[in-house]
């Protein structure tokens, strides 16, 4: 019997057709390193959509098995079920071989590979799809990308909510179904590469305690320590450096791992010495002392001021113009390493968040309202001009086919461009550039509208992150996504700052190495080649953390000019509706671009689009902010 009938067009699929493997865990909590799978499901698909295997249990965890209310696992109903170690072997082998499907499948990913960790056996898996990624790709015109708002649209039926084998045979109607709207739009499926990967390698380490005082600034000489100051220790020392970097936190002081120009002293007795550290508190013009003075100082550390404090006397609203973008934040006297860019070119404009069944605030009335516009071919300049001159005109920027294209801009040599032959075929309207001088909208297509278009946003443009009425506040996703690239690795990444522009350590910069922070309050989360989010849970952040940096990097020598424009889309849950989307275009030499800042301004967070992009790598980028980089 086929759970997906009817039956994959084999030959019709082409690049679509592949071994799968289904799978849908029901969990303790959210945490893959901390909580357990509680029931597990996998089914297996051939490339012909025929099933060719099923396998559900439930699981005894051996821990209390968390939100009853969502999965109605009880600790009675888990009684007796076998241990995640007694049916690993199986599990393992029906997905060796197979993509791993899930809807948000890192997820499901990561909760399995902790499992087969703590079994003492590798995860076989060397490849996943993400439905809700591809999805996105797709962009159905859905209310939201949840697996039930999903199943709904495609036709699937569901009989139980957070039922784990049911869950696997609703996803294996969606499969079925956004592969065939990927191939009627010709896109490419986000397959992400999952090499082996054991506990120690990705389980963060524990979390530094925040330090609870903003940083007064620089030792002055012969002064005292204040709590809240940054220090750094480097060198040789004569007590243990557990003992000295425990003796500070104690005192009230942030001990950091690097040196950056908000570090208030640098510990050290070889202050001639060749080190990193070294060299940059001389560059810096940090002071330096040797560790008989430090522990003289520790004696005696003057109260700080609480970061509780400084959240109650935000200032309000800079007015437009007022604030410069860029790596070290608002212009200062304060001299910096990394050069600070000029200014983005819209002005920091709050804008309330659209109602339903409307288009985008401010663009009611324009002649491109509610349209979605895809621009090919030109040089990177023009096309940036173009899509520029689109959200002028009230209409969303595309980066790559999908459902919700309304418009084709065609630039001199994008006639060649592999797209066309789809747009073509899906007979979609397709103009030259004199359209966008004054432009004239058929109608939208019946199945291309959707109950509410996300927020346009111009570059430099601020929305409010929606506070709940009650209930807890939303995990916040912003998710960048770019045109598929085969010369290059775009990465995405974030930076968790202070009052400074400084993260207070290491630990605050999420990138590749370290996807996820100790906390995790931040976590980075790949949902294709061409995709990636970042995932940030806002009221869990200390309070030290004023504002969260979102950038990307190029990975070799090409620059945004040649990759182009970056999207970005920001909702709150990792499959709710996009509350706002921005498409960046950096200028054409650049190898970084600062996509989005979320601040803070009193007891709001808000959402600023930058598009501002810097020639220089992501070692420079990143040592601007205080961040540490081995080489």
């Amino acid at each position: 019997m086929s759970l997906v009938s009817p039956s994959f067009n084999a030959p019709a699929m082409g690049d679509y057709a592949y071994d799968w493997a289904l799978v849908d865990v029901e969990t303790s909590g959210l945490m893959a390193r901390r909580d357990r799978v509680l029931s597990v499901a996998v089914i297996t698909i051939g490339p012909d959509g025929e099933q060719t295997g099923e396998f559900s249990t439930l699981l005894n965890p051996g821990c209390d098995p968390g939100p009853v209310e969502v999965h109605g696992l009880t600790v009675e109903r888990l009684q007796g079920a076998p241990t995640f170690d007694q049916v690993a072997g199986r599990i393992g082998a029906m997905l060796q071989g197979r993509v791993l499907v899930a809807h948000n499948a890192q997820f499901d990913y990561d909760f399995l590979a902790h499992e087969f960790a703590r079994a003492r056996m590798w995860l076989p898996v060397s490849q996943r799809l993400c439905t809700l990624a591809l999805n996105r790709q797709v962009d159905p015109p859905t209310d939201d990308m949840k697996l039930g708002t999903l199943a709904a649209h495609y036709g699937v039926s569901r009989q139980r909510a957070h039922d784990a084998l049911d869950d696997t045979r609703v996803l294996a109607g969606i499969l079925r179904a956004s592969l065939r709207e990927a191939a009627r739009l010709d896109l490419p499926l986000p397959l992400v590469t999952c090499p082996p990967r054991a506990e120690s390698q990705f389980t963060p380490k524990p979390a530094k305690t925040p330090c609870a005082y903003r940083n007064p600034g620089r030792l002055t000489p012969g002064g005292p320590l204040q709590q809240g100051m940054k220090v750094a220790i480097t060198g040789e020392t004569a007590h243990a450096r557990a003992e000295l970097v425990g003796r500070a936190v104690a005192a009230g002081l942030n001990m950091m791992t690097s040196v950056s120009r908000h570090t208030s002293v640098l510990v050290t007795n070889e202050p001639a010495a060749d080190s990193a550290k070294a060299r940059r508190a001389l560059a810096e013009g940090v002071p330096v002392v040797d560790e008989r003075t430090f522990l003289r100082l520790l004696a005696d550390v003057r109260p700080g001021t609480a970061h509780e404090t400084t959240a109650a006397r935000v200032a309000p609203v800079t007015e437009p113009g007022a604030e410069q973008v860029g790596p070290v934040g608002p212009v200062s006297t304060t001299t910096s390493a990394v050069p600070t860019p000029e200014a983005a070119a819209s002005p920091c404009v709050p804008v309330p968040a659209p109602r339903p069944s409307e288009p985008s605030a401010g663009t009611s009335g324009k002649p491109l309202a509610g349209r979605r516009v895809l621009v090919l071919g030109g040089v990177h300049a023009d096309a940036a001009a173009a899509r520029t001159r689109v959200v002028e005109l009230g209409g969303s920027a595309a980066i790559n086919l999908s459902a919700s294209v309304t418009d084709v801009v065609l630039l001199p040599g994008g006639e060649g461009d592999r797209r066309m032959r789809r747009i073509t075929a899906l007979e979609l309207p397709v103009h030259d550039l004199h359209w966008l001088a004054s432009p004239t909208a058929t109608d939208r297509r019946a199945g291309a509208l959707r109950p509410q278009e996300p927020h346009v946003m111009p570059r430099g443009g601020v929305i409010d992150l929606p506070m709940p009425h009650g209930g807890p506040a939303p995990q916040w996703y912003v998710t960048a996504g770019w045109t598929p690239q085969s010369d290059c690795e775009i990465d995405v990444i974030a930076f968790l700052l202070d009052e400074d522009e400084q993260v207070t350590s290491d630990e605050d910069f999420i990138f590749y190495g370290a996807p996820e922070s100790p906390a995790g309050t931040a976590r980075l989360l790949t949902g294709g080649p061409a995709e990636q989010t970042i995932a940030l849970d806002l009221a869990s952040l200390p309070p030290a953390t004023r504002k969260i940096v979102i950038a990307a990097a190029i990975d070799g020598a090409a620059t945004f000019g040649t990759v182009g424009a970056i999207q970005i889309g920001t909702a709150p849950g990792s499959s709710g509706a996009p509350l706002a989307r921005a498409t960046l275009d950096a200028a054409t030499t650049e190898r970084t671009m600062l996509l989005a800042e979320i601040y803070r301004r009193g007891p709001l967070w808000r959402l600023r689009a930058v598009g501002q992009g810097y020639d220089y790598g992501l070692d420079t980028l990143a040592r601007g902010y205080g961040v540490d980089i081995a080489d």
